[in-house]
């Protein structure tokens, strides 16, 4: 590829104008890499504490819907959930973490006295599974905008490794070995047309001594 450029002063100086461009974007490029593998780490981590915190609360509101239909029995207990609760959502949005748009789910407050139902025929562990339930919803929430967080930073982090690979491996080296083999060929250059120069001068000078 460098036998085919311009073996000029202009394209020498054009190619070190952009091998400088190229550095400069390699660094910001590895930056961004850096702190795009920090947030990421970030949202894993979040991501198994809200598994852990839903498995968790999820068992137990299982386990208090179990007491329950043991207490009620299933056809008592089909009837008082027959009514539909509150289907409050979060504010969401988006948010910016290094040029990528991630959802953004605003925290959340589950109404603790919300039940779908009456209290005359129901258990007390009916109560206290449905609450459960009513808290493992802002978590549930929560962690689909933290798995899609995560989702869209790996793709993000992927390109950026490629660019940064690109730059890195064939770009750069490449600018390098252009700017050596024109630095070459001028000094090439420069030697034969001094060689040449001082043939013309010896030349000159015999002519003049005859």
């Amino acid at each position: 590829m460098a036998s085919r450029v311009n073996t000029t002063r202009m394209e020498l100086t054009k190619t070190k104008k952009r091998l400088s461009t190229a550095t400069r974007g390699h660094k910001l490029l590895k930056d961004k890499q850096d702190e795009m593998a920090r947030q990421f780490m970030f949202y894993i981590r979040r991501n198994r504490e809200l598994r852990q915190e839903i498995e968790a609360l999820l068992s137990k509101a299982m386990g208090e819907m179990a007491l329950a239909e043991a207490e009620m029995g299933t056809a008592s207990l089909e009837e008082a959930l027959l009514v539909s609760a509150s289907g409050e959502k979060p504010d969401s949005g988006v948010k910016n973490i290094m040029s990528v748009n991630v959802p953004d789910i605003q925290p959340m407050e589950a109404q603790v006295g919300s039940l779908p139902y009456g209290f005359a025929f129901t258990s007390e562990k009916l109560d206290s599974a449905v609450l459960s339930m009513n808290g493992l919803m802002p978590k549930l929430y929560e962690l689909a905008a933290v798995e899609k967080t995560c989702d869209m930073l790996a793709d993000e982090m992927e390109r950026t490794r490629r660019r940064v690979n690109a730059l890195e491996y064939v770009m750069i080296p490449e600018m390098k070995a252009t700017i050596k083999f024109i630095t070459m060929k001028l000094e090439d250059n420069e030697r034969s047309n001094l060689t040449r120069l001082m043939k013309v001068k010896e030349m000159m000078a015999n002519q003049d001594s005859l």
